[in-house]
């Protein structure tokens, strides 16, 4: 048979006693060793050197009621018994050093004497297998048995042995996640281990957050989530405070942000707490952080390094602990190249970075999205509202198709839900409903690529072709870019974009003279209506 092995904490308190009258009190270190049916072959005993006399005591103790017990002492020096690191680290040391046999040995670690911390220390240990075996518990005897032995419970740590505890875990974790997707059943693999790493890494860390991602892909409503997540589980006791930061400008920006003293300048008639401050104890998020100043930017990272600022005017600081999340549809390392965003900054908030696909990259997951927006829609008109199968269909056949955009992403879907379920007759949306919304889209996707000059010239060059085009001239430029792309040949979107000055001219080549303007650019008529 194995032998039992006894670890434990020597009782300052409980195990001490002198004289005769020793006996009559509990002392469960001792106890311990007089079970009948529990025999503990060695007692390791942990103890501070300078209670060596009551650690002598209690093995004298122990070889006389139990001479098959032998008790090895263990001098440690732990200055506080309440410093968890400092009693970790004794404990970690013992472990480290002590020659386990599990073959022979079976382990029992006592944590009924010692502080909590100490006790901790043990679950920790334990858990992680530093120290293998089974806790061990005991109880006192019952009132007025003085010298009765007390009561033994053995606990093992394996939770591998707890399938319910393990089932426990999981769906907590799985209710996490899906907490995070409000409830959304989405399919697509990438977004649903990417919402599986943010579940992990909200409740674990404190550390700032980067949301990347195109407008309308939902960073906002995900770090509410994740500031509603940590609220839930008391991680957090503030306040969600969310600012778009290219609403900030001119001289408000800083006191927007950091607040300001009576006086700090014109129209600064009383003191203002600011965002930072506000968001104390609680979650910042800075949507669109690229459009922060140089000087918002030192500042932000200044109170996030040292959780201190200077309100604007103000010559004493002010603490603020708050979680940032941030947002942004930039590029930010090449905002760093180009000397518009401070790289130090960056570095701070990239620990944890996560970039939020946009609607047409998810489209498998429009028909769950379209379902939750019209519950959504539902709870709060206090009316549900639900499509007929024909609608249904053809709505989804559009959603999914090549010709919807989603040029504003999940925006697009909730407000195209709302138009139609406000001017739906009844709960029920149907097929001319469904058709004129269809329309209405189209319209709204080709409004804004004809205003949108950037994005028709990104269509047909790469960025870097772009950036070497002036300002001045891409509007020109993405004007005939869309004219060459809805005419059927280079002659017949000559004389679409040369209508006028053809008249004036003795030779009207206007064919010619639209591929020497293309030609400017690296474009031509092949490339354009190719893309």
């Amino acid at each position: 048979m194995k032998k039992n092995v006894a670890i434990g904490f020597l009782g300052v308190n409980l195990d001490k006693g002198k004289g005769p009258k020793r006996w009559e009190g509990w002392r469960p270190s001792v106890d311990l060793c007089n079970q009948s049916d529990l025999i503990i072959d060695r007692f390791e005993l942990i103890l501070d050197s300078k209670y060596l006399t009551i650690a002598k005591q209690v093995k004298a103790d122990i070889e006389l009621i139990s001479p098959e017990t032998k008790v090895v002492l263990n001098e440690v020096n732990i200055d506080n018994p309440w410093d968890l690191g400092e009693v970790y680290e004794a404990l970690f040391d013992f472990a480290d050093l002590y020659r386990f046999d599990t073959d022979k040995e079976d382990y029992l670690l006592h944590i009924t004497t010692g502080t909590h911390v100490a006790q901790i220390c043990l679950f920790l240990l334990n858990e992680a297998h530093y120290l293998p075996g089974k806790i061990l518990q005991l109880s006192p005897p019952k009132r007025g048995k003085t010298l009765s032995v007390g009561a033994v419970s053995i606990i093992d740590l394996d939770l591998s042995k707890y399938d319910a505890i393990a089932d426990r875990f999981e769906r907590e974790r799985k209710s996490d996640t899906a907490f995070l997707k409000s409830g959304i059943h989405t399919r697509n693999l990438h977004f649903n281990a990417m919402i599986d790493e943010i579940e992990h890494v909200a409740i674990r860390t404190q550390s700032p957050v980067l949301l990347m991602g195109p407008t309308g892909a939902g960073k906002s409503h995900l770090a509410r989530r994740i500031y509603e997540l940590k609220k839930r589980r008391h991680q957090i006791e503030g306040k969600f405070i969310e600012i778009n930061c290219a609403t900030l400008r001119g001289e408000t920006a800083l006191s927007t942000l950091f607040g300001h003293k009576r006086g700090a300048y014109a129209g600064a008639t009383k003191d203002r707490d600011g965002l930072l401050r506000t968001a104390h104890h609680g979650m910042l998020f800075l949507d669109e952080i690229e459009e922060l100043g140089m000087d918002e930017q030192a500042m932000i990272l200044r109170a996030l390094e040292e959780q201190t600022f200077y309100p604007v005017g103000g010559d004493t600081h002010v603490k603020s602990r708050f979680q940032l999340i941030a947002g942004t549809t930039a590029d930010l390392v090449k905002l760093v190249s180009e000397g518009r965003f401070r790289e130090d900054l960056l570095a701070r908030i990239n620990m944890w970075s996560y970039s939020l696909p946009g609607l047409k990259d998810r489209r498998e997951d429009i028909a769950p999205n379209l379902d939750f927006e019209l519950s959504k829609f539902s709870a709060a008109n206090h009316r549900k509202m639900s499509f007929n199968k024909e609608a249904r269909q053809a709505y989804l056949k559009f959603a999914l198709s090549a010709e919807a955009r989603w040029t504003a992403n999940f925006r697009d879907l909730a407000s195209s839900v709302t138009r139609l379920c406000t001017f739906a007759q009844g709960s029920r949306i149907d097929l001319l409903s469904v058709e004129k919304e269809v329309e209405r889209l189209k319209n709204l996707w080709r409004f804004n690529r004809e205003n949108n000059f950037e994005e028709i010239l990104l269509s047909v060059m790469s960025p870097e072709q772009l950036d070497l085009i002036d300002p001045f001239d891409r509007p020109t430029l993405s004007h005939v870019v869309t004219t060459c792309q809805n005419t059927n040949s280079l002659s017949e979107a000559g004389r679409v974009l040369y209508s006028v000055s053809r008249c004036l001219r003795k030779t009207t080549n206007d064919a010619d003279r639209l591929k020497k303007y293309l030609a400017k650019f690296s474009l031509s008529w092949a490339s354009l209506v190719n893309t």
